[in-house]
Formats: structure tokens, sequence, C-alpha cells
């Protein structure tokens, strides 16, 4: 045998980098569609619905129920934002200040061990905004015209 039929041709193969990129972007996409799901059911619309625990929540933080509308409000719209892909970098962007509030709302008002999962979303949203960033800088190109 010689060594051109032992090694696999250069072409047959992806890359490492590139077959790790793919991997990293699927994983990423699937944690993407995950929470927005989330943030949609389990999130934004009980607090639109006026759901018992949303409202007694918005009630202890002290700023009124409309502000339990604006969470909800950004939620939704980033959650929606996540799942289209020339916007999950911006919505995600956005979102980490959604979760930075939420943290510091838990560790200041309510409960800080809970300051955790809102943190937790908060590193996955930095990897959705770093991943998609070449889209985000299109997005405020094609704005800026």
């Amino acid at each position: 045998m010689t060594a051109a039929h032992t090694l696999p041709a250069a072409s047959s193969a992806p890359a490492p980098a590139a077959a790790r990129r793919r991997v990293f972007r699927r994983v990423l996409w699937g944690l993407q569609v995950f929470i927005a799901l989330f943030l949609i059911a389990g999130s934004a619309l009980p607090k639109f619905a006026g759901q018992k625990d949303a409202v007694e929540t918005f009630t202890l933080i002290g700023w009124g129920q409309w502000f339990r509308y604006v969470t909800g409000v950004v939620e939704l719209t980033g959650a929606i934002g996540l799942l289209i892909p020339r916007l999950a970098g911006a919505a995600a962007t956005g979102l980490i200040g959604l979760m930075a509030g939420a943290a510091l709302t838990q560790i200041l008002v309510l409960e800080p061990a809970w300051a955790l999962f809102p943190a937790g979303l908060a590193v996955v949203f930095a990897l959705v905004a770093w991943d998609r960033r070449e889209q985000t800088r299109d997005l405020i190109r094609s704005l800026r015209g």
C-alpha cells in the first residue's frame, strides 16, 4: 500500500475547526429554540395572563403591574428574535440586559439563590450574541442605510 491509499483525501473530510463550528452552532441553535419557547410559554404569557405568581412577584418588586407587562413584551420580542437568525444576535444582546436586571432583582429584592437562573441564561445569550456578531453587524449596517 502506498501513502496515498492510507491517508484520506484532504477534500473528503471537513476541517476539524469547521466541523466543531457546525456542532457548536447546532447546539446553540437548539438552546435558542428551547429558551425561546420557555420565554414565550413559561414567562411572557403568564405575565400577560396575570398569573397569580407573576402578579405577586411584581408586587414584591414594587414597580407596579405595568412593569410586568413591559417585561413580558421584552421577553416575547426577544424570544421571537432568537428564532430569526438575522435578529438572533441583537435579540440575545437585549436579553442579556434583561437577565442582568432579573439577576439583580433576585439578589436585591426576591430570592438571591434564584439569581443563578437568569445569570445562566445570560451566559447562553452572550454565546449567541458572539456567534451571531456578523449578522448583527450586517443588520446595523442595513439600518444605517
